[in-house]
């Protein structure tokens, strides 16, 4: 069964934002296993990144059975939440539903990067999804995030998908725009079932 890491309390229903107010991105993960969080910790200092995360026992940082954490850029802005949603376990449901959206929304594309992304959706055994408030943020905040997508592209052999955009190449280039489709707002989001479990 998954565990849910420590996680700085979640915000009081009045001040929950809105979905507009929420930028996702994702990666869409081949690997069997999640990499445990110390090497994401590890890999992010490497590249002159602090996380600030909650006090967590060790042995929780080893744990590969992770379901969510927050990982903080910068002490006056909001962390960025990270979930971890697996095709068996605790989550599976959310997992189903991102995938199923996700392919009908690659549907249309019939190229050759349409089919490598449909792929990579369908192979998928984890979805490592962030959440981030668009009012917050700053633009640490988004190198941040594309640190934390490029581990999981590298180590889980996975597609990063930002939404308002698309899908990405290892090398950082835009092989699917979805900006129109993205203006959908998907109603199975890990962090609305995950916020609620």
């Amino acid at each position: 069964m998954a565990k849910e890491l420590p996680i700085i309390a979640s915000p009081q229903s009045g001040d929950e934002p809105a979905k507009q107010d929420i930028a996702y991105s994702r990666v869409f993960c081949q690997r069997a296993d999640t990499p445990p969080l110390k090497l994401l910790l590890d890999f992010l200092k490497a590249k002159n990144q602090t996380p600030l995360i909650p006090t967590l026992d060790p042995e929780a940082l080893d744990d590969w059975d992770w379901t969510h954490i927050s990982l903080g850029y910068h002490r006056e802005r909001k962390p960025l939440q990270l979930f971890c949603v697996r095709n068996k376990g605790t989550y599976k449901e959310v997992y189903e539903e991102e995938q199923i959206t996700f392919l009908n929304r690659l549907s249309p594309f019939d190229h050759m990067e349409g089919q490598i992304a449909r792929e990579f959706v369908t192979r998928a055994q984890f979805i490592a999804t962030i959440q981030m408030l668009k009012d917050d943020i700053t633009d640490d905040g988004y190198d941040f995030n594309g640190w934390i997508l490029e581990f999981f592209q590298e180590n889980c052999d996975g597609i990063v998908q930002i939404d308002g955009q698309g899908f990405f190449s290892p090398k950082g280039d835009l092989v699917v725009d979805m900006q129109e489709a993205s203006e959908e707002i998907t109603d199975g989001s890990p962090t609305q079932q995950t916020a609620e479990a």
